[in-house]
């Protein structure tokens, strides 16, 4: 099966907003962490800690993902890092992602997966250089 022009163009704007929606959620995570904006319950991570290398992942990764700029190397880092996440933290909780509260690292890391394979789609810093 082949796309048409139409359908290629807009896979690519979906593409787009998928990258542009999920590299600002992820920013909000290392920003809450970082920032403590938006406020949260949970405490900041020490300084040079694993939580403040993962906010520091969180926030740029997310902040270079949202502006489509190294999209494939920062995604497949991110994707990298979600999984180790996943695995470090939540697994170990409970084999069930609802229950370990592990759902969104799933979905990030195979998020990134995708962006990392298939690049940024339209309206990213990459596509300007080219």
């Amino acid at each position: 099966m082949t796309m048409n022009l139409t359908e290629a163009r807009s896979a690519r704007f979906a593409q787009a907003a998928l990258r542009i929606m999920t590299g600002l959620l992820f920013l909000e995570h290392g920003s809450a962490k970082l920032f403590g904006f938006p406020a949260t319950p949970n405490a900041g991570p020490g300084f040079l800690s694993l939580g403040w290398f993962q906010a520091i992942l969180e926030f740029g990764g997310g902040l270079l993902i949202a502006l489509g700029l190294f999209t494939r190397p920062v995604a497949f880092v991110l994707c990298g890092d979600m999984a180790v996440a996943y695995f470090m933290a939540h697994a170990p909780k409970n084999f069930f992602p609802v229950v370990n509260g592990g759902d969104a690292a799933i979905l990030y890391c195979f998020i990134f997966l995708t962006l990392a394979v298939t690049g940024a789609g339209a309206l990213s810093l990459d596509g300007a250089r080219k």
